[in-house]
């Protein structure tokens, strides 16, 4: 029995040591707590890798638990075999082994610190592979941002800092080949930067005319103007802004419509033509009437409510005239050039069809669209006439009327956007003709006003052009001209008419004029002058008045002397003044009107104002001849009478 018990006790032991040889040779991996205790990496790169290692140390533990309990059962058959002492002592050695640990377990720790150990260590060495791609990227992006800015460093250095024009023979091959439209873009905004800033920028050796002229013939030969139009701009703009302008022309200007308030209001057209599906908006704050169309669905131009007269097409430029104007109630008003019209038409709305309009328009093919558009809107107090401005007070009378508004032929110049022509086909010798023409209109539409009308008394003068001869150059010989003055045109935006431009100096009231331009207004180019008449009467040109003024002052100063030397020539006093008898009746003959043969063959080709100014210098003669023969007569009888007593 006690045999028995002893074996069993033995077989007891035995199972153990195959388990502790088992941890000894194969330590266990490090269990999931340890993990777990383990804080995971910070970055999203290490989830992947702690992931892919807990599965990897999951599959070991499975593995190693099968391998543990197969041992365990060779361990009961080997415990049933063995009974000797030998065993007995390795048994007891094993059991000493368990209970004391070795220095190397005091200074290594178990196996489970050990596992965490490896996994720490593990861990760490991640880290250290994902901070050290990081640096690698950071170190590569930073290189290639300092390779970045050696190039542009690079590049600048193969730059000059000054611009430099190009020579005569660098110009001469640009010539001979097609246009390089990059290269002119790039010299073009060069030239202007060192226009804008001529004081610093300026190269030594080199004039601002030199900049200049280039500037105007690069800009020619990329936006495809005439020498006379882009000099012409040159001058007027300064560099930044005629740039704005050029390309201000080469884009459209959008597209306006005016409600007809005879028919209908602003708010219900834009809901039925929204309904349509016209896009717009009103037009600005200084119009009641205007909207502004962006796209549309539909012709806009052919719409039932376009046909039925609800509203015109019209540019926003040309509301300005009519509104300077102002019209009342029951006045005359004269539109000088009235075709197609569109300022008719808002004129007469503006009046309430009350009062009268004389539409005049010279040219007859016009006529028809005049007298369509005034159908199609509903007006009916209009006179459509057909006759030259100029002849107009001939034809109406002087002052009488109460308005005009004179929309003058021009050059086109400011509506370069909508025909690309002017800017090859307009010449100083075209500007020129056109101003000749604007004067003899505006004194024309002076005259016919009438400054003693109790609502009225004023000329609108307006043009779609942007050139100083045909604007403020016409106004200010209004004001030369005739008893005018200019007022405000009641137009809360615009910029000031020029009163200065290079040698020429107008008058200072000049700044009352209004001009609008596509690059600040975003409207086609246009000018508007409002003038008040003061009185009917006219004054006498410039010109002639010093050569008056002169021969009134001095015919003043000797028209006593005048007077007694005529009368002195009628009586006989001698020989001589019997010689200046037959010269001077000729003068008074002629001052009086009458007819005498030899004067007439004398002057018979000579013009009037010349022939004017001989008679009075013959005249002046012939008294100072008369005066100087009496003289001598008197001198003579002098001495001798004292003989004689």
């Amino acid at each position: 029995m006690p045999a028995l018990t002893r074996n069993k006790k033995k077989g007891a032991k035995s199972q153990t040591p195959p388990l502790i040889k088992r941890t000894k040779s194969n330590p266990t991996p490090p269990p999931k707590k340890a993990m777990k205790s383990h804080k995971p990496p910070l970055k999203k790169q290490r989830k992947g890798v702690s992931d892919e290692k807990r599965e990897v140390y999951n599959d070991e533990e499975e593995e190693e638990e099968e391998e543990v309990s197969e041992e365990s059962d060779e361990g009961d058959e080997l415990g049933s075999d063995l009974f000797s002492d030998g065993d007995e002592e390795e048994e007891d050695g094993d059991e000493e082994d368990d209970i004391e640990p070795s220095d190397d377990d005091f200074l290594g720790g178990s196996d489970e610190e050990k596992g965490t150990l490896v996994s720490d260590s593990d861990s760490d060495s991640d880290e250290s592979d994902i901070e050290k791609e990081s640096k690698a990227i950071d170190e590569e992006r930073e290189r290639q941002e300092q390779d970045a800015k050696d190039e542009l460093q690079m590049n600048i250095k193969e730059q000059p800092d000054e611009f430099r024009l190009p020579t005569k023979k660098e110009l001469e091959e640009e010539a001979s080949g097609p246009p390089d439209l990059p290269a002119l873009q790039t010299r073009i905004k060069e030239i202007v930067r060192v226009l804008s800033n001529f004081k610093d920028l300026r190269p030594e050796g080199v004039k601002r005319k030199e900049f200049v002229e280039q500037l105007k013939a690069d800009l020619g030969s990329y936006y495809g103007y005439n020498e006379f139009l882009i000099g012409t701009l040159v001058e007027m703009f300064p560099p930044v802004e005629l740039m704005e302008l050029i390309q201000a022309f080469e884009k459209q200007r959008p597209t306006s419509i005016r409600t007809n308030t005879l028919k209908t209001r602003r708010r219900d057209l834009a809901d039925v033509l929204l309904n349509r599906g016209v896009n717009l908006d009103p037009l600005s704050k200084w119009s009641k009437v205007g909207l502004v169309v962006y796209d549309s669905q539909v012709p806009i131009g052919a719409t039932p409510e376009y046909l039925a007269g609800f509203y015109m097409l019209q540019s926003a430029s040309s509301f300005l005239p009519v509104m300077a104007l102002a019209p009342r109630e029951n006045e005359r008003v004269v539109d000088m050039a009235a075709a197609p019209g569109g300022k008719t038409t808002y004129v007469a709305s503006l009046m309430k069809n009350t009062g009268i309009i004389y539409a005049n328009e010279m040219k007859v093919p016009r006529l028809k669209s005049l007298t369509a558009n005034l159908h199609r809107m509903g007006v009916t107090n209009t006179i459509v006439c057909n006759y030259d401005g100029r002849e107009l007070p001939k034809v109406f009378g002087p002052n009488s009327v109460d308005r005009v508004l004179l929309d003058a032929p021009c050059s086109g110049t400011g509506v370069i956007s909508k025909d690309e022509s002017v800017k090859t086909s307009k010449s100083a010798n075209d500007i020129r003709k056109f101003a000749d023409l604007q004067k003899q209109l505006i004194l024309a539409a002076i005259d016919l006003v009438d400054a003693e009308s109790k609502t009225g008394g004023y000329i609108v003068y307006s043009t779609c052009s942007i050139m100083i001869p045909e604007n403020e150059a016409v106004i200010d010989y209004a004001l030369k001209k005739r008893d005018v003055k200019l007022v405000p045109c009641g137009l809360d935006f615009g910029q000031a008419g020029f009163t200065r431009f290079r040698e020429h100096r107008f008058h200072p009231t000049l700044e009352k004029t209004r001009r609008f331009y596509p690059h600040v207004h975003n409207m086609d180019g246009f000018f508007v002058a409002k003038l008040k008449k003061m009185s009917n009467e006219t004054k006498a040109s410039e010109g002639d008045e010093p050569v008056e003024t002169k021969e009134q002052a001095q015919l003043s100063s000797d028209e006593d002397d005048d007077d007694e030397s005529i009368k002195e020539l009628k009586k006989p006093s001698g020989a001589n003044v019997v010689k200046n008898k037959q010269r001077i009746p000729i003068s008074k003959a002629n001052n009086k009107g009458k007819k005498n043969k030899n004067f007439k063959t004398e002057n018979a080709n000579a013009e009037g104002p010349r022939k004017q100014k001989k008679k009075r210098s013959q005249w002046k003669a012939e008294i100072a001849q008369a005066r100087e023969d009496k003289r001598k007569v008197m001198r003579e009888k002098n001495t001798k009478e004292p003989g004689r007593r």
